[in-house]
């Protein structure tokens, strides 16, 4: 065992004693997070206009500052944006992370001195609880590899901005940089697919032992190497052993990916986000990924089924249940209150809290009052591919209001790698997996109101395709699962 190993473990140590202080201690943790937020802002420009000075509990807080998305916040990052201070947060921001809106055009989130650090020390701290409960640490011998945004960065009024994993890339740690791949340089190209075959020329030849990003775009990776070396990842890195993703669900990915690797791999799960890091995977043992509560981040719940209602109820992390759909809301030491990030998470355990992530608020289907959401479509999936050979690339799922003849249905668009020896069977054992997950779905089919889903195939790389025809190919760019309209699938290439 070598010495950076050792040390790691022992890192590794001091960091798992150190979560389970404020872990132990979820109420109270939360209560000083918010109650430094506060007195924080309080001469901020937004703090005056909520009355931050008056405000003495979180019913305080929640009267005087409404939940907002990025439209309503927009007026004040306007005005942070033009290099106005103290406006969101005391100062100025580092940086602008650059992402894209629905309504607004660009979105810039703001990070903060005092926001920056926890984005660094949540992904260092899933690694290192991953080495403290497996007690695995050879892989820090190895190169180490993150399919990420060009670190490039604008200026915006003396501010930096660019893609949040591009900044993050300014932040790798001193000890990690001679592991890291690819090279700044090829890092640094915009164009996905000629950054993946430049990635695949560094490190084909490499020892890497950890490889992480979204895994859509790591599939992407992972097929280039296999059709240039001939053989699976697993051979071309035999000691490649963890994979680190965010951003979607793995599990519909995950056969895929053993077929590609040759061989299953440990992995750990992390909930990132532009807003702020919200969890990760602490454990290889339990479901879901603690949600960290000491990182600058004051978290409110609103019960999905009620969040378009007027003035819905807002919990606190007290008040949780689980098994229950809820949209996040955020208060952040980067400037954002009272702030609907759009996803939508559940509890699958209380000691300690940890989530998993389950869909947006926005990305559902309830064309006929069924609400369906991202969770129960994957889950679905991966239940009807049970004992099949069945795997996919990737999909989603719209609706189908006006069909040229019989009942409405919810159309699933599939890009299989292998298809399904009969495509009614595999349909069929698709929609009752569905009905298992949503009550409301399986009413409508049995008042003949739905009748079952039909599968329509897309095209090999026909997602891809797609992603690129709209400038969003690599990078955190992601397909929603699903859609309440049919804007996605219409341009699909279909067979």
């Amino acid at each position: 065992m070598s010495l950076k190993s050792i040390a790691a473990k022992i890192f590794a140590q001091k960091i798992y004693k150190k979560t389970q202080v404020w872990a132990n201690s979820p109420v109270e943790t939360q209560k000083a997070v918010f109650q430094s937020l506060i007195q924080t802002a309080k001469q901020t420009q937004f703090g005056k206009d909520h009355h931050f000075d008056q405000i003495k509990t979180y019913e305080d807080f929640a009267k005087q500052v409404p939940v907002r998305d990025y439209e309503a916040l927009k007026p004040y990052v306007d005005r942070v944006v033009r290099g106005e201070e103290n406006i969101l947060w005391k100062g100025k921001p580092l940086y602008f992370a650059k992402t894209s809106g629905t309504t607004s055009g660009a979105k810039y989130i703001p990070l903060t001195k005092e926001s920056m650090p926890y984005h660094i020390e949540a992904a260092r701290n899933a690694i290192l609880l991953y080495i403290h409960e497996t007690k695995k640490a050879d892989f820090v011998n190895g190169k180490m590899i993150f399919l990420q945004g060009s670190p490039i960065l604008e200026e915006k009024y003396g501010i930096k901005l660019g893609r949040l994993s591009g900044i993050v890339a300014h932040f790798v740690p001193k000890y990690l940089q001679k592991n890291r791949l690819p090279s700044w340089e090829t890092n640094c190209i915009e164009d996905w697919e000629t950054k993946v075959n430049a990635i695949v020329d560094e490190t084909i030849k490499e020892d890497m032992t950890v490889i992480s990003g979204i895994p859509s775009w790591v599939q992407m990776y992972f097929e280039k190497l296999q059709q240039r070396a001939e053989k699976p990842v697993g051979e071309i890195f035999k000691n490649f052993n963890l994979f680190i993703y965010g951003g979607v669900n793995y599990e519909p990915y995950r056969a895929k990916f053993e077929n590609l690797i040759g061989r299953k791999v440990d992995s750990i799960e992390l909930f990132p986000a532009s807003e702020g890091f919200f969890a990760y995977q602490d454990s290889q043992k339990e479901k879901g990924m603690l949600l960290l509560l000491n990182s600058g981040i004051f978290y409110e719940f609103i019960k999905s089924e009620d969040f378009f209602t007027e003035n819905p109820k807002r919990y606190t992390i007290g008040e949780v249940e689980l098994g229950v759909n809820y949209v996040l809301i955020i208060s952040t030491n980067a400037g954002l209150w009272g702030y609907n990030i759009g996803d939508t998470v559940q509890f699958t355990s209380l000691k300690p809290y940890r989530v998993i992530v389950s869909g947006r608020i926005k990305h559902y289907i309830s064309a006929f009052g069924e609400h369906v959401i991202g969770k129960e479509v994957e889950h679905a999936l991966k239940e009807a591919m049970v004992g099949t050979n069945v795997s996919v690339n990737e999909f989603t799922v719209a609706p189908q209001i006006t069909p040229i003849e019989g009942l409405p249905y919810h159309e699933w668009f599939i890009e299989f790698e292998n298809e399904p020896d009969d495509n009614d069977t595999f349909a069929e054992a698709l929609d009752n997996a569905m009905r298992k997950q949503n009550i409301y779905y399986d009413d409508l089919i049995v008042g003949h109101v739905l009748k079952k889903l039909v599968i329509t195939k897309v095209v090999k790389n026909g997602f891809q395709d797609y992603m690129k025809s709209i400038g969003k190919l690599g990078g955190q760019n992601k397909i929603p699962r699903l859609s309440n309209d049919r804007s996605i699938v219409s341009v699909l290439n279909q067979k």
